[in-house]
This record gives structure tokens, C-alpha cells and sequence, in this order.
């Protein structure tokens, strides 16, 4: 590792730098998804897409060439060269203006908003904010602040850090167990082929964790869908979630909700009781 890279003046060439990509929320993602989660198959056709389905489209079409060790495209295109080899979703904001439907045919304008490099407790980290824009001609359908968050290689025999306390107090929780096909599956409809997801002898000799990492975007998923089952006379106008401790496969976790006053406080905690991913939610 260099740290030419993680020159901050050099980095900071990149915000600023957008990209645009046109999809089209089609009903096979849709019907996996609800599958994925349990569901019956989805056939309404005119139901607005669930909150942060919009992740199930807009993938980015890495040629085999392109990726890097860790199954992620390179870096140094649209994402700045940040030469720390570990990558994970720190967390996000997002505000909802108007549903996407199936059928509809959509533009998402990406735009790097900041780059923050700082000293972590095991070592250095380089935050990237991305922006996204949801659009056709005529609206907005969401505005979504994403936080990605890089880190320094795994030293040997370093002990994971601890999670930190969780709240007690909830209105209803859930029990998810995770496994491997759960995991390959939600890679396969995210077009996501980071190998912490999928490739135990990588997790645990490069990234040095204990079993498969479970996706930080589904966990958030499995938050908002928890918050929609606990608001399901309303709408969703914001969500935002930021992840404190790793999930594995290797144990079952809960998610937990709460309302209060003008919001919905929401959480995961690992098998141990420590907090995973904090989320709030807000309705109109």
C-alpha cells in the first residue's frame, strides 16, 4: 500500500464526479425479492415497490477483467482510487418522493458529494459519500445519500472490536437466520460479487472474519420492511440507518422496532446482544 491514494487533495479530485444510469423496475427481481423474503409471489402489478427495493436495479456491469481481488470492480473510474483494500456500506439517507412502480422506466444520477480520510481505532478509513437521484422528465422518486466506507487489511490475531450496547426497550422483534443461500441469493439480485458474501476461505484468511458477512443493505431492508409492517396505513417520507458491528451466517440475529414520538426507532443486534445497524424511520 502506497497511501499516494489516500492523499486527500488528490482524492478530493473526485467529488464532484457523476454518472448516469437508465433501468427499468421489472417483476422478476420483484417476485425473487419477495421470495427471498418469504413471501407469496407478488402479481399486483400497480403496488408501490417497497422502500430500498430500488437496490435490486441500477447494477453496475463490471467486464471479468475489471475486478479486483475482492470480487469488486476496480477502482479509479466512477469511485476514487482509495488504496485501502476493504470496503463495506458504512450507511445512507434516503427521502422518498414519489413510489416507483413496476414498469417504470428510470434514471439514477450518481454524483460523489465527500471524501473523508481519518484515523480509525485499527488503523486509517477513508469515507466516500455518494448521492443518488431517482428521476425520469417529469419527477423525483428518491434522493439517496450512500456512505461507503473503506479500511486497512486485516492484521493477524487482531480481535474483532466489540459491538456496542443495544436499546431494550422494543414494540416487536423478529428472528432472522441467515445462511449461505440466503446470502448467494441476495448477491445474485444485487449483481454483487464481493466475496465476503459468498467465499468463506476468503472471509477468513484476507478479510480475517468468522463466516460470511451478512449484507448491510439487506439487513437495512429487513429494518424498513419491519418499520412498513408497523406503519402499514402510511407512507414512507425518510429512512436512514448507519452499521455499527458486522453480521455473520454463523448464528441467527434479531430486529427490533420502536415507536416513538414522530418516528420509528429501529435496530439489529448480533446473536450476542450487541447492536448491529441502527435505522429511524419517518411516515406521512
Amino acid at each position: 500500500m502506497t497511501g499516494l491514494t489516500l492523499d486527500p487533495e488528490r482524492l478530493n479530485k473526485w467529488i464532484g464526479k457523476s454518472e448516469e444510469t437508465t433501468d427499468v423496475i421489472g417483476i422478476q427481481p420483484v417476485r425473487a425479492m419477495s421470495a427471498l423474503l418469504d413471501r407469496p409471489p407478488n402479481n399486483d402489478l400497480t403496488a408501490p415497490l417497497p422502500p430500498l427495493w430500488h437496490w435490486l436495479f441500477f447494477h453496475t456491469h463490471a467486464r471479468q477483467s475489471d475486478l479486483g481481488q475482492d470480487g469488486h470492480a476496480k477502482l479509479g473510474g466512477f469511485l476514487p482510487p482509495v488504496d485501502l483494500p476493504r470496503r463495506m456500506w458504512a450507511g445512507g439517507r434516503l427521502e422518498f418522493f414519489s413510489p416507483l412502480h413496476v414498469g417504470d422506466q428510470v434514471v439514477r444520477t450518481s454524483t460523489i458529494k465527500d471524501i473523508l480520510v481519518k484515523n480509525g481505532n485499527n488503523g486509517r478509513l477513508c469515507f466516500v459519500t455518494v448521492e443518488h437521484l431517482l428521476h425520469d422528465e417529469e419527477e423525483t422518486f428518491l434522493r439517496e445519500e450512500h456512505d461507503i466506507v473503506y479500511r486497512e487489511p486485516a492484521k493477524p490475531g487482531t480481535p474483532m472490536r466489540g459491538a456496542p450496547p443495544a436499546p431494550k426497550a422494543h414494540d416487536i422483534e423478529k428472528t432472522v437466520s441467515p445462511d449461505p443461500v440466503m446470502l448467494f441469493r441476495y448477491s445474485a439480485l444485487t449483481y454483487n460479487g464481493h466475496r465476503i458474501h459468498y467465499d468463506r476461505t476468503y472471509c477468513a484468511s484476507v478479510e480475517g472474519y468468522p463466516g460470511l458477512v451478512f449484507h448491510g443493505p439487506l439487513t437495512a431492508t429487513l429494518l424498513a420492511d419491519l418499520a412498513g409492517q408497523m406503519n402499514s396505513s402510511r407512507r414512507m417520507s425518510k429512512f436512514s440507518f448507519r452499521a455499527s458491528s458486522p453480521l455473520f451466517d454463523t448464528a441467527s440475529f434479531r430486529i427490533l422496532g420502536k415507536d416513538k414520538s414522530g418516528f420509528t426507532d429501529l435496530w439489529a443486534t448480533t446473536p450476542t446482544g450487541g447492536l448491529a445497524m441502527r435505522a429511524e424511520a419517518q411516515f406521512v
